[in-house]
């Protein structure tokens, strides 16, 4: 914001209280109530906003609280924040960021923990893209503004206090469009995304303790997905488990599966495994991490796959 007058942040509560979540604490202080705004409630109108100050010009940065919310803002990404490049023969497009929390494991009331990225990965159009630690969400948030196109920015919402890192604040975009290899192996490739890499990589750390060398990538970008990436481990170790918190029919660990058995099935030496949430409506505070993939899960499917014959 200091370096671009045109960033223009706004949502529910975002300014006056810096957000829900303190993630925008003392920008209005900063940069002043026409450029940090609070809005109603009113997430159409958010939606809306945002595809109109893009096209004319400036770059939004706008928040949907909680990310159970999202959905009325979806006829705006879908019908015109997505097709605007199109529509217009290239004459517009909409460099908006759409923020939102994404993701149970907080205790948080019903529509509050929602991991529904499949709806956003499925418009075309629209990029969509997932932090997994405060690093990449600096670098990669700051890529997102940066792009001419619409992005959906899924913030994991455990990690507002789950994880604290040391970030340098150098201006430095993080690419977008890649997966990032977090650990190297060579027995089995475990895939996630956002808060799930938390666990994921704690299953590799019980795997290695067994004796297993499991690699772990973080997708980062759900869309456009970086299966290059993803079938290069794969060709590597021949084994590969998929973790995501979203419910599992159609979830982006099913895409990941299709992918690998169109373009990496003579790689691999056993199915490939989803580890995920279920196909319900995630569960109130008392029971809701035992919807949530656990680290006893995901080394369970990996031994499966490691003892597959």
């Amino acid at each position: 914001m200091s370096e671009d007058e045109d960033v223009v942040v706004y949502g529910e509560d975002v300014g006056l209280n810096g957000g829900v979540f303190r993630a925008t604490v003392d920008l209005q202080e900063r940069f002043g109530a026409e450029r940090v705004v609070d809005t109603p409630l009113s997430e159409t109108l958010i939606g809306g906003m945002a595809v109109g100050m893009a096209a004319q010009g400036l770059k939004p940065v706008a928040e949907i609280q909680f990310m159970g919310f999202i959905y009325p803002a979806i006829d705006h990404l879908l019908n015109h924040a997505s097709r605007m490049r199109t529509r217009t023969r290239g004459r517009l497009t909409c460099p908006m960021v759409l923020r939102t929390p994404h993701g149970g494991g907080i205790h948080a009331p019903e529509h509050h923990s929602e991991a529904t990225e499949t709806l956003l990965i499925h418009i075309p159009g629209l990029r969509v893209v997932i932090p997994s630690s405060p690093a990449r969400a600096y670098g990669l948030l700051l890529a997102s503004i940066r792009d001419p196109d619409p992005v959906v920015f899924l913030e994991p919402t455990r990690i507002y206090r789950l994880a604290r890192q040391e970030v340098v604040d150098d201006g430095e975009a993080l690419p977008l469009d890649v997966c990032f290899t977090l650990r190297e192996g060579s027995d089995i490739t475990l895939v996630s995304w956002g808060a799930m890499v938390h666990e994921t990589l704690e299953a590799a750390d019980a795997l290695a303790e067994q004796g297993v060398s499991a690699e772990v990538i973080d997708a980062a970008t759900l869309k456009p997905l970086d299966m290059s990436t993803i079938l290069r481990s794969v060709e590597k170790t021949g084994r590969c488990v998929v973790v995501h918190e979203a419910a599992r029919t159609l979830g982006l660990g099913a895409e990941i599966g299709a992918e690998l058995a169109e373009k990496g099935l003579l790689f691999l030496m056993a199915p490939v495994k989803r580890v995920t949430g279920y196909d319900t409506v995630i569960p109130l505070p008392r029971s809701e991490m035992r919807y949530m993939p656990s680290v006893p899960r995901i080394v369970e499917a990996a031994r499966e796959l490691l003892e597959f014959a």
